[in-house]
């Protein structure tokens, strides 16, 4: 084996593939078409959901400062995300060429070996062991890994050669995105809908405009490079009447509103991540979050099967609780595109749903589904409050008169088992799992009963921040939820 898993596209995908399997102690290739990062940046910031997932590795000190919103939208029409109490604020303008430098550095720190100019051409899944064709440099070679994880995007080779169904709908039309320089254009927000389409315009740092261009009736082309700037101040001077054509272009690209999903995440020994496994239309700045939330779900689940600790059915929990995701995804991406794109019909249900975003209830509704805050997996029995959901964000106290909290314990990637009731009964329980799981005795540091844990005795939370487990409730039923996520005891 040359490793363990190749992960294909270092991308922010296949990046935080690469450095939650080298948390979780597996030895791991990134293979990467491009020479070099492009520059790009497609997404920009993080939602509520990404903020926690990067703050539980310890991640937001590596991003410059960023400006943090609880304002959003569904569709163009403004929605207020504070109502969503304790929940962290969404970031913005953070470049995604900038995220990816940081998840690189990151990957490469934990020890990833990331190959760039390297080009997947074959793939071969024997059942034992995946083995990959590389045009490295114009070099052909053959590589083998135990796992393949297919994290290279919306054109995915990997899905390809690997035979993976990719069903859903193809592309109705065509737009543009384009930084620019040199345009003094007042801010337009999206949802501000024109006779012929609808434009964008929002400020970036160092002097770059954002632009977004979607003309009705404009159809998909097939293109081999990005569109020349002349189509985009075209389509721009059609639809405001204002001549951009003087602007420099920082970058440009084409995009569509094709969608689609994979109907299984794992195939054999290969495995899809982010837009490799989905594709929609880039409304609410969802995708590049959503995928590296797959990745943070995947990437312990595969390095426990990895190291043998765990069964491969613990992979399929990948397909289960990330497919649901998607297609909740997919599903609000087409709901906001009619919204956003289509003509004066729609104005009538433009205005009902402005006032029906109104009420707390929808508002709160609405922002879970487009920040990822509403995702509770179905982790078995137990009717406690926080199975399924994310460990929310909370100060603890240990023993030696430390304080810490809830997200910095998960740092190193390891599942945490949080006595709060400093219960010894409950840690015997949990010792044939010691190498697997670190058992923490503290206090809350707010005993008042809006602390989430108030009433909680013991929780199990999962290296990606899930909660497992959690009490009061019967402890015979803790070595079942570690046997389930964590295989079976010493």
């Amino acid at each position: 084996m040359d490793a363990p898993v190749i992960v294909a596209g270092a991308g922010p995908a296949g990046l935080t593939a690469a450095a939650e399997l080298r948390l979780a102690g597996v030895e791991v290739v990134v293979l990467e078409r491009l020479a070099r990062p492009t520059g790009q940046s497609r997404g920009l910031g993080f939602t509520a959901r990404t903020m926690e997932v990067f703050d539980q590795r310890g991640l937001l000190r590596r991003f410059a400062d960023f400006e943090t919103s609880d304002q959003g939208h569904f569709g163009g029409v403004p929605v207020d995300f504070g109502v969503l109490t304790g929940a962290a604020q969404a970031a913005k303008t953070i470049p995604q060429s900038t995220t990816e430098a940081v998840l690189e550095q990151w990957a490469r720190d934990l020890g990833a070996d990331i190959r760039r100019g390297t080009e997947i051409t074959g793939l071969r899944d024997t059942g034992e062991s995946v083995e990959v064709t590389v045009d490295d440099g114009g070099v052909e070679r053959r590589l083998t890994a135990q796992w393949l994880v297919g994290c290279d995007g919306g054109r995915s080779t990997v899905r390809k050669l690997a035979g993976f169904d990719f069903p859903g709908t193809a592309a109705t039309m065509e737009m543009f995105l384009a930084d620019v320089r040199g345009v003094d254009l007042a801010p337009r927000m999206i949802g501000e809908t024109l006779p012929g389409g609808m434009v964008m315009v929002g400020p970036l740092p160092g002097g770059v405009t954002r632009l977004i261009v979607c003309e009705r009736g404009a159809q998909p082309r097939k293109r081999s490079g990005p569109p020349e700037f002349a189509e985009v101040a075209d389509a721009w001077k059609r639809l405001t009447g204002v001549d951009i054509s003087h602007a420099e272009p920082v970058w440009v690209s084409a995009f569509g509103d094709a969608t689609r999903q994979v109907t299984e995440y794992r195939r054999g020994r290969v495995i899809l991540a982010g837009d490799s496994a989905h594709i929609h239309l880039p409304a609410g700045g969802q995708g590049m979050n959503v995928s590296i939330q797959d990745s943070v779900n995947l990437g312990w689940k595969l390095g426990s099967v990895v190291r043998g600790t765990a069964g491969v059915e613990l992979l399929d929990t990948y397909h289960s609780e990330r497919h649901a995701v998607g297609r909740r995804l997919l599903l609000n991406t087409r709901a906001q595109g009619l919204l956003f794109l289509s003509g004066s019909e729609m104005q009538p249900l433009r205005e009902v749903f402005g006032e029906l975003v109104g009420y707390r209830e929808v508002a709160a509704h609405l922002a879970g589904m487009v920040s990822g805050l509403e995702i509770r997996y179905d982790v078995g029995g137990g009717s406690h409050p926080l199975r399924g959901m994310r460990m929310p964000k909370t100060g603890l106290s240990l023993p030696d008169g430390r304080t810490t909290d809830s997200t910095a314990l998960l740092r190193a990637g390891r599942a945490v088992l949080l006595d709060l009731a400093d219960n010894p009964v409950l840690r015997e329980r949990a010792a044939g799992w010691r190498t697997r799981v670190d058992v923490v005795t503290a206090t809350a540091t707010d005993s008042t009963p809006d602390n989430p844990l108030h009433g909680t005795t013991a929780v199990l939370v999962r290296p990606d921040g899930y909660v497992a487990w959690a009490a009061p409730g019967s402890h015979r039923d803790l070595p079942t939820a570690l046997r389930t996520w964590f295989g079976p005891h010493l």
